[in-house]
């Protein structure tokens, strides 16, 4: 605990999220030494022809005007009819198609894996950038190839102004305060809202890894969602010992305070806030890869799979939270509560990605246990170590 973490210099992991995380930028040189990207510019092209995965080519002076933004899937003959230089390609959540990206997201172990949301991949010509922005979440940006100028501004917020009419959010105005020339390895973290510009130097690749951040719009949404099947008639406003009314029509102070007395209630129950979490942050990027019941698992077969090795599979997201009397495990958005004696499984499935046949055999399995791992197995949660997710 009080040594460096491999991935931030001569900082440990407390130190960083004591005096950095969401709070100033961090340039961390050679954070990962000799790093090799995992993917040539030919293949990132390739994906972003692929339907199903996410991806953009960004001009910064296209035929429609400033800061041009397409989104895929293209063509060899959209890459041809490309500039030769300032302009951007983006390929979104590399983890769910790379299995090294995946395994990149792992080394970010000091924040839970609920709040990773995905690697994405920039391939940058001479020039090339996305402009002068801001994000809502934080972000690591690892240098994987060539070099890129990076320029780290002023605080924003939505009163920040934005050039009109473009396909982008670009700041019109960015104010300098830092840069900084990142080669391959280095690495740059920034908090959320801060304004950041980066300009590729000659062709260059960056690594973008970001976290899930739920605006207050989706958690008060997902709020009503979760809380609605568990409240009655009886929950109603009410204003015992309130003063007599010297205003017929005013909304006095104590009807705010029996308002929010009854709302703070509601919310003062940390399994209901713990479900909100646990549910919104771990669902599935992409809808049409949340996880479907694949096939019927016999219950002699259970017993040969559970003597060989499994892992977590890749596109899956698990979560956890330890209640009274029980646990509830989260997995791509959904809930399962289960007593509090399979706390070990719980955490064993949540906190690791590979699980060997022994450490699963010594796990006591009641019947229900033995039910519930075979549910997390036909659903494709759990597979073989040696199989694969990545198609």
């Amino acid at each position: 605990m009080n040594q460096p973490h491999p991935l931030l210099g001569t900082l440990t992991a407390k130190e960083f999220l004591d005096q950095y995380w969401q709070q100033k930028p961090l340039l961390i040189r050679q954070a990962i030494q000799d790093f090799q990207p995992f993917v040539s510019a030919e293949e990132l092209a390739g994906m972003s022809c692929e339907e199903g995965i996410e991806s953009r080519l960004i001009l910064e002076n296209g035929p429609r005007g400033p800061w041009q933004c397409d989104s895929g899937p293209f063509t060899e003959e959209d890459y041809q009819a490309l500039p030769k230089s300032h302009w951007t390609l983006l390929v979104q959540a590399a983890d769910l198609w790379l299995p090294e990206a995946a395994e990149l997201l792992q080394e970010f172990d000091f924040l839970p894996q609920w709040r990773r949301d995905d690697l994405m991949i920039s391939y940058a010509t001479d020039g090339g950038s996305v402009g002068p922005h801001y994000d809502q979440y934080d972000v690591f940006l690892l240098q994987a190839e060539g070099q890129r100028h990076w320029q780290v501004g002023q605080w924003c917020n939505e009163l920040s102004e934005l050039l009109p009419d473009g396909d982008l959010r670009i700041l019109k105005n960015f104010e300098a305060q830092q840069d900084w020339v990142l080669a391959p390895g280095d690495m740059l973290y920034l908090p959320p809202q801060l304004a950041h510009f980066g300009r590729a130097i000659d062709n260059c690749m960056t690594y973008s890894i970001g976290f899930r951040a739920p605006s207050k719009q989706q958690l008060l949404e997902r709020l009503v969602d979760n809380l609605t099947p568990h409240l009655n008639e009886d929950d109603r406003f009410s204003d015992a010992k309130r003063p007599v009314a010297s205003q017929q029509g005013l909304i006095d102070q104590t009807a705010l305070t029996s308002l929010k007395d009854l709302l703070t209630n509601t919310l003062n129950d940390d399994a209901v806030l713990g479900e909100l979490l646990g549910t919104l942050t771990t669902e599935a990027k992409y809808e049409e890869l949340s996880r479907q019941h694949e096939f019927d698992l016999e219950p002699q077969d259970l017993v040969i799979y559970l003597e060989q090795d499994l892992q977590a599979n890749p596109n899956r997201r698990f979560a956890y939270q330890r209640l009274e009397n029980t646990i509830q495990m989260f997995v791509d958005g959904e809930c399962y509560t289960r007593p509090r004696r399979e706390l070990a499984r719980i955490e064993l499935i949540c906190n690791q990605k590979v699980y060997a046949a022994q450490t699963i055999q010594q796990l006591e399995l009641s019947d229900s246990g033995l039910e519930f791992i075979k549910e997390l197995i036909e659903y494709g949660d759990l597979i073989p170590l040696d199989d694969t997710e990545y198609d």
